[in-house]
């Protein structure tokens, strides 16, 4: 191990970042290694009822990251496993799907044997798979799929059934004091496939024989006896999951904090497979701007593609690496700061000694040293320009950029040359347009002064000389606060409430420009 691999993994081994705290519940489990030197294995679910979401995104985001993190912490190999509960019923038809009145045909039926409304796969889980896969790609995960179907119908689960069966009445003993007392008289831990219709049918279950696999139930007044085994019958949800963690062995799966409850029944039944619950954490919720719980049925949500669309992949992984288990509102408007922010945590992690480079969020968001390339403004001041220039083209902003930054260019500056196009899509879609007020009072003297003292100045003048003019202007002309001037100065010249510094928004617009702003608000008081 080189030097360098060895001061990551002694300060990780201490380190306060939420990845290395979860990955140290793994070292504590499996110390010298998982039995037989096998894989520590990692598992996130997925439903494929319905397309792939922001959610699915920040699951194996932040279970990638634990993974990374143990990684770090020791030589043990790993695997990730994305598994699609594609066995599942159809329980409703989703909103944003086309031929919602064949889907309804198919409610109860395993959603591999749905057909897919899109008309490309051979069922609606087969799409919906296969966009899960496209879309893990697309952000460079790592991992295996597995399919419920598949695993069902292949035999992989049967030993594992047949314990269930064996422990039939435990499970129940474990499951039955939590439900209501209409849905005790129906429950069953198995879930038959019919034979008939071949939807999974939510009935009671006589375990015939556990060792061969069969069980007995009523349809349709008549008695069936059938195996379970072999994809005939899929089990209900949190005895599935308690199965799967059995008999794959798995060994970390994080979850919302919404399925607390399920994790501790799950947990019990694993345990009475006589398995170990595997090691994770309970996340919080996202918030929509008003404070609500997102809910894919409402709509009230924020998309990953509405996401990327205003900013990069980079910003929302920043995003979901803070405050895991701290409620958050998710909406468009917490994408500038994001950005910024991430940029922030980046330009700092090159002077960092290693502790504190463990700490910064782009370590985990980049699973080590973030790239080299810098970048010059923020995205804050981005839309700052963008929004005075009105209907900006992106040759125009870097027409602005060159004038301020030396090498400014789309090829010095990728990174950059992306958030332009960011910045204008934010400005077009999202941002209000500007409204300026007229300077009121002391306002107004302040204004002529810093025209004045512009003036003065050269053309390529100094950002940090603009601002301190800026500063010095505030602190003389009869403000309460500095922060009462440069409000007056983002409302009557940006048409904002918050703005960035002035003296680089001044060097990055211009003196002439940013004069002209000036003259027009001061028109406006008259």
């Amino acid at each position: 191990m080189i030097a360098d691999q060895q001061a990551i993994r002694a300060a990780a081994l201490t380190s306060k970042a939420w990845p290395y705290e979860e990955a140290r519940k793994l070292l504590k489990r499996f110390p010298a290694g998982k039995p037989g030197g096998e894989a520590i294995l990692f598992e996130t679910g997925y439903g494929p009822s319905g397309l792939p979401h922001i959610g699915t995104f920040n699951e194996v985001l932040r279970t990638t990251m634990v993974r990374r993190a143990f990684a770090e912490l020791s030589d043990q190999p790993t695997r990730l496993i994305a598994f699609s509960d594609d066995m599942d019923g159809l329980r409703k038809v989703p909103d944003n799907v086309p031929n919602q009145a064949m889907l309804t045909q198919h409610l109860g039926r395993p959603l591999t044997q749905v057909p897919d409304p899109f008309g490309k796969f051979e069922s609606f889980a087969h799409h919906n798979n296969a966009m899960l896969r496209d879309f893990l790609d697309r952000f460079g995960f790592e991992y295996e799929f597995a399919s419920s179907t598949d695993y069902y119908r292949s035999g992989r689960f049967d030993d594992a059934l047949r314990a269930v069966l064996r422990h039939y009445d435990a499970i129940l003993g474990v499951m039955l004091p939590t439900l209501g007392a209409e849905r005790r008289a129906t429950y069953s831990p198995v879930l038959p496939i019919s034979p008939r219709s071949g939807i999974v049918l939510q009935v009671p279950v006589e375990v015939v024989d556990a060792d061969a696999g069969t069980i007995a139930f009523e349809e349709a007044g008549e008695r069936i006896e059938q195996s379970a085994l072999g994809g005939m019958a899929k089990l209900q949800w949190k005895v599935d999951w308690a199965m799967r963690w059995a008999a794959l062995g798995v060994d970390y799966e994080m979850a919302g904090k919404d399925l607390i409850d399920s994790v501790t029944q799950s947990s019990k039944i694993a345990r009475v497979l006589g398995a170990h619950p595997p090691e994770g954490f309970n996340y919080e919720m996202f918030l929509d701007e008003h404070g609500q719980k997102i809910s894919k049925s409402k709509g009230n949500g924020l998309s990953l593609d509405q996401w990327l669309a205003y900013g990069p992949q980079e910003s929302l992984a920043f995003y979901a690496y803070r405050e895991p288990k701290k409620a958050k509102q998710l909406h468009l408007g917490v994408i500038p700061r994001a950005i910024d922010e991430y940029w922030q945590f980046r330009g700092n992690y090159e002077g960092q000694p290693v502790e504190q480079r463990l700490g910064n969020p782009v370590h985990h968001i980049h699973g080590g040293p973030p790239p080299a390339e810098t970048l010059p403004v923020t995205y804050g001041l981005l839309l700052n320009l963008v929004g005075v220039m009105g209907d900006a083209s992106k040759e125009q902003v870097w027409g602005y950029l060159g004038n301020y930054v030396a090498d400014a260019s789309p090829e010095t500056y990728p990174a950059l040359d992306a958030l332009i196009d960011h910045a204008i899509a934010y400005t077009r879609d999202v941002a209000e347009p500007p409204v300026r007020r007229a300077p009121e009072g002391a306002e107004v003297a302040a204004l002529r002064r810093l025209d004045a003292e512009l003036a003065a100045l050269p053309a390529d003048a100094a950002a940090e000389d603009i601002q301190n003019i800026v500063y010095e202007i505030g602190k003389t002309e009869g403000f309460e606060t500095l922060r009462d001037w440069f409000r007056a100065l983002y409302e009557s010249l940006l048409g904002t409430s918050q703005g960035p510094r002035m003296g680089s928004f001044i060097a990055l617009y211009g003196i002439a420009n940013s004069r002209r702003l000036i003259a027009e608000a001061l028109a406006k008081h008259g």
